[in-house]
């Protein structure tokens, strides 16, 4: 605060003139041109030479514009030429900065202030940049005030020398030494300000290991993890860090950051999976550890996982009396299991002691619901079939479908969470057809006449051909933008999990949390960019293998066999199987399908397989968002002159945009709209925005540009929502006089 001080003593004089004196006697004041450093042209005068020097460097540069402040060690009474200045000017002489200080202070706060006059320095220049509350509470706490350590220790840690040799001068350095010293409850040695920083981080560490941190090591701690300009380097201390050996890991702060740590406490829980009594124990403190937001931001997420592996309840499995309330309780209960398997093995893959009891648990739950799924199997109807066309049947608005390869429900819902919470959104889900595998599936989706089409662009060409009437575009969703295309339908299509997956297998994992956030981005801006609804399907999911043994794969040996996949056998004949296995016809061919988890014994790689009858292959997302209702009166804008667009001679042609009547409301009054033009099915221009307010016909004259036919879309300049189309066609021959 003492900067402030000095500058409201400084501006009394340089509000009336251009020149100041500082008088600093002793020398110890010396540090406040620092709080004013480019505000003044400052000059040093301490010898008769001196000042004879900044008299005429003054006096020959004064325009009446700037500022000069003479600082100087000399008193009032001894000095020469500048002291005209002193008397025609103004001056601020600090004789003593103690007394300087104690005498601000009481001004400030009416109060009295007693420190050795070298802490009193300290205070004053630890106060730069605070408020009179610093001063407060040096006067009611004492100087062990002076430094707040829960604020001063982070930046000193995060670069001890920079920290030291910018923030303070040999004085000020000297008392934070002692000060940390004091907090480490250690004698004060002069040693390197990194060694003295690893040892406040080793006392921080070790007391987060034992659970047994000072409240301002803690603090400091706290404020690490959540600073983005620090929370860099702490990790580096953390990875030099060994925990002690002999401590109890059960027993350690539950912000800590040592994964190490974690991994044990998953270990033992492991060892005890079935030990009902024990995992309720358990339970209570990984519970606490997933909530905490320290360890999340040292990457410790996985908890949360386990959490959901150990409470799930499957007692309720054997109440589902129908398939459909089979895909119900999928949908709504058993998936959140494959989320959280996912992850643990994109965590612990290579850790096969940490992630084995996990699986097996995962595993064993899987078969209990699988049990009952098949159960009910022969209920089972696809209703994949056409599921394109369902959507275009269905909308009158403008609507957009992502069409997911391999999208499975569970990273669906992930989606779902980090869309947009003004969307509305509604889940539900499709029973994928079988075998579940991209051609068969993408064929259903597409075309509803059942049949199989291997090449995308055909199943594209199917679909316009179904639609005569209406305008689909078609496109890859990376190059979705915001900018507004001209069909009422877009389809959007994404392969890239299942293309990572069958690629990379298991190792793809790592890459699906950018995945799902690189959907959620683009339903936002498809939502944002006048799509009124926007639809997430996917052909079929997935399952993992995880951690596999040779005995866990399936041997089967079927005469006639085309093709052993990892999920199902396909055969030219039927052959005789027992009731483990799920038996298709189709096209003349037989589909042999494991009710497990299990691969078939086949050539290549196993950990990412889709292909087979489980509920995570096979129920898919359909999800829809749609943006939020009219919640004000708009005013009604449309194309007004659509029945005059066929026939205009010439390079260009008029638009008339017309505004019906205001619904009453104030802010109903007027609307933005704007003209967006596609010719060939791309965008070819695009209007400014246009302010149109009730009951009025706004004319706009545009050229043609080469392009002989132009679509144009009337929308609202803010939702992007589609007001009005036209299409718009040049004349040619009458443009020629009617010469040809």
């Amino acid at each position: 605060m003492i900067d402030q001080w000095f500058k409201k003593d400084l501006q009394r004089v340089f509000d009336r003139h251009s020149v100041a004196v500082f008088i600093d006697e002793s020398g110890g004041a010396e540090f406040l041109l620092r709080t004013v450093d480019g505000q003044y042209t400052v000059y040093e005068a301490h010898s008769e030479i001196e000042e004879l020097h900044v008299k005429y460097l003054i006096e020959s540069s004064r325009s009446g514009q700037e500022k000069f402040l003479i600082h100087t060690r000399t008193r009032k009474e001894n000095l020469k030429f500048v002291r005209e200045y002193c008397e025609t000017c103004g001056c601020l002489e600090i004789r003593s900065l103690r007394n300087y200080i104690k005498r601000k202070v009481y001004d400030t706060l009416n109060l009295n202030i007693n420190l050795p006059e070298e802490e009193l320095a300290a205070a004053a220049k630890v106060s730069i940049g605070k408020d009179k509350t610093y001063w407060m509470d040096i006067i009611h706490k004492g100087p062990s005030e002076i430094f707040d350590l829960k604020t001063e220790l982070l930046p000193f840690l995060h670069d001890p020398l920079g920290f030291s040799m910018e923030k303070y001068d040999d004085q000020i350095r000297d008392i934070f030494y002692r000060k940390v010293n004091a907090l480490l409850d250690q004698e004060y040695i002069s040693k390197p300000s990194a060694t003295l920083a690893e040892e406040v981080v080793n006392a921080m560490l070790d007391g987060l290991a034992r659970d047994s941190c000072d409240p301002v090591l803690e603090a400091v701690y706290r404020n690490w993890l959540d600073s983005k300009r620090f929370g860099f380097s702490l990790d580096g201390y953390v990875k030099n860090y060994q925990p002690p050996s002999n401590i109890d890991i059960w027993a350690v702060n539950i912000n800590h950051p040592f994964k190490t740590l974690d991994e044990r406490w998953l270990e033992e829980i492991g060892g005890r999976i079935d030990d009902k009594d024990a995992l309720k124990g358990y339970l209570e403190k990984i519970g606490r550890r997933s909530r905490s937001k320290q360890a999340q931001a040292v990457g410790i997420v996985f908890w949360k996982d386990v959490i959901t592996l150990l409470e799930f309840d499957p007692g309720k499995i054997a109440y589902l009396n129908s398939f459909a309330e089979c895909v119900e309780f999928y949908t709504n209960r058993f998936y959140m299991l494959d989320t959280a398997i996912r992850r643990l093995y994109a965590a612990f893959l290579n850790q096969k002691h940490l992630l084995e009891p996990f699986q097996e648990l995962y595993k064993q739950t899987t078969a209990v619901f699988l049990d009952k799924w098949f159960s009910y199997f022969h209920e089972y109807e696809e209703n994949q079939t056409g599921t394109l066309q369902r959507i275009i049947d269905s909308c009158s608005g403008k609507t957009a479908v992502i069409v997911g390869d391999g999208v499975a429900y569970e990273i669906a819902v992930l989606i779902a969470e980090k869309v947009d919470s003004r969307f509305k959104h509604a889940p539900d889900s499709v029973l994928a057809d079988i075998p579940s595998d991209t051609a068969n599936n993408m064929s259903r989706i597409y075309m509803d006449d059942g049949a199989v089409e291997t090449v995308h662009s055909n199943r594209e060409k199917y679909l316009v051909a179904r639609n005569p009437d209406r305008t689909i575009d078609f496109t890859r969703l990376d190059d979705v933008s915001g900018d507004a295309r001209p069909g009422q339908f877009l389809i959007c299509t994404y392969k890239d999990i299942d293309d990572m997956g069958e690629k990379l297998q298991q190792q793809a994992l790592k890459y699906f949390p950018e995945t799902i956030d690189f959907f959620a981005d683009k339903i936002n801006t498809l939502l944002e960019s006048g799509y009124e609804r926007v639809y997430l399907i996917a052909d079929h999911g997935f399952v993992l293998t995880g951690l596999l043994r040779e005995s866990d794969k399936i041997s089967v040996s079927i005469d006639g066999s085309v093709k052993t996949a990892e999920r199902y056998v396909r055969s030219k004949k039927k052959a005789p199987v027992d009731s483990s296995f799920v038996v298709k016809e189709s096209a003349g061919e037989y589909f042999y399908f494991s009710k497990s988890m299990s691969p078939f014994k086949s050539v290549g790689v196993y950990g990412y397989s889709h292909g087979g009858v489980t509920p995570q292959e096979i129920v898919t997302p359909f999800f829809c968002w749609k943006t939020p209702d009219e919640a004000i009166p708009a005013l009604p804008v449309k194309i007004g002159n659509k029945d005059d667009l066929t026939g205009f001679a010439g390079d260009s042609f008029v638009l008339k945009i017309q505004s019906g009547k205001a619904a009453g409301d104030l802010f109903a009054l007027e609307r933005k709209v704007l003209l967006v033009f596609f010719a060939g099915g791309k965008q070819v221009n695009k209007s400014d925005v246009i302010t149109i307010g009730p009951d009025e016909t706004i004319t706009k004259e545009y050229d043609f540009d080469g392009h002989e036919e132009i679509e144009v879309q009337l929308l609202d300049a803010l939702s992007k929502q589609q007001l009005d189309r036209a299409m718009i066609k040049q004349d040619k021959a009458r443009d020629l006089g009617g010469l040809m």
